[in-house]
């Protein structure tokens, strides 16, 4: 297997496990993300990926309904299936970022949801999710290679003010307009 699905395999797996225990009566806390609950940003990890496999031609199948965890464990259950095409995932098409493969944009964008929206859903529960080394390293090379992108509406905020002392992940997360 490609090692970029790998990699995004690899942190489906983590999502899975961050999200594994959480209480189902805080899934409706307000998360870090203005106006969404800590379900809606499942939700959106859930929708954002079942859309980009779906343009791509790799249907998941019906979306899964039900208490979050399930839902969530039926989706990576489909995605895990898909990711067995690897023709269709090598395949170059042309995205809003330019020319490239879907292996490449589960690498780096939905990687990147990932890995942020897990730290949103544990902060909406009540949790301070600490991302490791290579997370946040993974944060610092993928954010400034979108740019101005990055910040358009409905991707994430513009960077917000952090003392000069702020550890790491404080520092990382500013980049996306959220506050530890």
């Amino acid at each position: 297997m490609d090692t970029r699905i790998t990699q995004f395999l690899g942190h489906v797996d983590t999502f899975t496990q961050r999200i594994a225990n959480l209480h189902t009566d805080r899934w409706e806390n307000p998360s870090p993300c203005e106006g969404w609950t800590a379900k809606d940003v499942l939700d959106h990890v859930i929708d954002t990926q079942r859309d980009v496999f779906g343009k791509r031609g790799l249907e998941l199948g019906p979306r899964p309904d039900g208490a979050p965890h399930d839902v969530w464990a039926a989706h990576a259950a489909a995605v895990r299936s898909a990711v067995n095409d690897e023709e269709t995932l090598l395949t170059t098409y042309d995205s809003f970022f330019g020319p490239t493969t879907l292996a490449d944009t589960l690498l780096s964008f939905y990687c990147f949801d990932l890995i942020v929206h897990a730290w949103d859903i544990q902060r909406a529960v009540g949790k301070d999710l600490e991302l490791n080394d290579t997370e946040l390293t993974f944060l610092e090379t993928t954010i400034p290679s979108w740019g101005d992108v990055f910040y358009q509406d409905g991707i994430c905020q513009r960077p917000v003010g952090v003392p000069d002392n702020a550890d790491r992940q404080t520092r990382v997360l500013a980049l996306t307009g959220r506050r530890r």
